[in-house]
């Protein structure tokens, strides 16, 4: 018999992924999340910034990067400024790296609500790209005469439902979001 519970967990995936990409998107508010996806070079290889060092925010618009290794201190701070998606001009005073979050501007937030929604599409995308692959496997399946046409028009349905339940999930994480975003 022929099982979404696959299907269904690459999706779960799939929204999950969705969670960490908005998660990149900043607000007004420092988090040290906006630094995830910063790569420094350190020990001759690119390495994510939380592999060396410390990221925190103690205030709303400042956050705080303490190295593990002084000598890193520099190579941290122009990973930081040489990430042009978020716009930060770090700061070093020799024992850690202050980042100040500017306030954002109107234009800026409804850029960051347009970047929202690009990976909200890509989301959607990859979640008809599991239900097709589905349907193909059971379509598949229904040709080798090991599920019936009934069997085939209940598995659809499944996939029906199931695509409605993560459609209405991503769109309330991407309102979510957006709200967020647009809170002053």
């Amino acid at each position: 018999m022929f099982s979404t519970d696959e299907y269904e967990a690459k999706m779960t995936g799939a929204f999950e992924h969705f969670g960490e990409e908005l998660r990149k998107i900043r607000t007004g508010r420092a988090h040290p999340g906006m630094l995830a996806g910063v790569m420094v070079e350190a020990y001759g290889a690119s390495m994510p910034l939380n592999q060396v060092a410390n990221v925190t925010a103690p205030e709303a618009q400042m956050l705080l990067v303490t190295p593990f290794d002084p000598s890193n201190l520099q190579n941290i701070a122009a990973a930081i400024r040489n990430d042009q998606s978020l716009g930060f001009n770090p700061s070093d005073d020799g024992r850690v790296v202050r980042v100040p979050v500017p306030a954002l501007t109107e234009e800026r937030r409804k850029q960051l609500v347009r970047q929202a929604s690009e990976k909200l599409e890509e989301a959607r995308i990859a979640l008809r790209n599991i239900r097709q692959d589905g349907i193909k496997d059971a379509k598949k399946m229904k040709e080798a005469k090991e599920l019936s046409e009934d069997d085939l028009k209940m598995i659809e349905k499944e996939f029906d439902r199931l695509m409605n339940e993560f459609q209405d999930k991503l769109e309330a994480a991407f309102k979510d979001k957006e709200k967020d975003i647009l809170t002053i």
